[in-house]
């Protein structure tokens, strides 16, 4: 089942962009510095014509526990109140395996939670806190108890909207086959520069070698000399 951390008594506070971008930069945190470990993360991207907009969302994938994490920032406990009543929160749908809302710390209460969404509090010097949710877990709960928690809370998410905000942002990166024949060219221009490098290397060390040959003959010639 879900377990949650203590709340402690509210801190300070953070504008709605400061805690998007502190969002973002929770979201490709390892799992070691207490995020998630998100591979690409970004912030108010739009997911289709009229569609959610979250605040920020990460998407992971490693091969295991893969998928999408989203975190929804607020700033009013109105604010709060009033996101249920989003479109896309009735229907059960939604974007992201795993959900959290973002505060100023102390603005919401684990207990005021929907079902399903974790919480991360942030002080006014920008450390997150989660206080409900797997990442209670990230920095000390052990693999099985991480595993097990991150199962507990993963939910469905509305892969339509996920893949047509990953589209989009990627057609705004560039064409992604000329990026692809980029990567290979500067790939093989970095493995030729490996080689000719390695090569001045042999070539430096022979002519050491030699010089010191050099010397060395040049000593006993003088020594010998009357």
């Amino acid at each position: 089942g879900f377990r949650m951390a203590e709340a402690k008594a509210p801190g300070g506070t953070m504008s709605h962009a400061e805690l998007s971008k502190v969002a973002v930069r929770w979201l490709k945190r390892n799992r070691g510095a207490g995020g998630p470990g998100c591979h690409i993360a970004m912030s108010e991207t739009k997911s289709g014509w009229g569609g959610e907009i979250p605040d920020a969302i990460g998407f992971r994938a490693t091969g295991w526990e893969d998928g999408s994490i989203v975190v929804e920032v607020k700033t009013s406990h109105s604010d709060f109140l009033a996101d249920r009543k989003k479109p896309h929160r009735q229907d059960g749908k939604g974007m992201g395996n795993w959900r959290y809302f973002m505060c100023p710390e102390g603005l919401i209460k684990p207990d005021e939670l929907p079902a399903g969404w974790g919480l991360l509090w942030v002080n006014s010097r920008g450390h997150v806190k989660p206080m409900a949710g797997p990442a209670v877990y990230y920095r000390e709960g052990g693999y099985s108890l991480v595993e097990e928690q991150t199962a507990a809370w993963r939910l469905p998410s509305d892969l339509e909207r996920e893949q047509w905000l990953l589209v989009k942002l990627l057609n705004r990166v560039g064409d992604p086959e000329q990026l692809n024949a980029n990567l290979k060219l500067a790939y093989s221009e970095k493995n030729r520069m490996a080689i000719r490098v390695n090569e001045q290397n042999e070539e430096l060390q022979r002519l050491r070698t030699e010089n010191y040959n050099l010397k060395n003959r040049l000593k006993t010639a003088t020594e010998v000399t009357p």
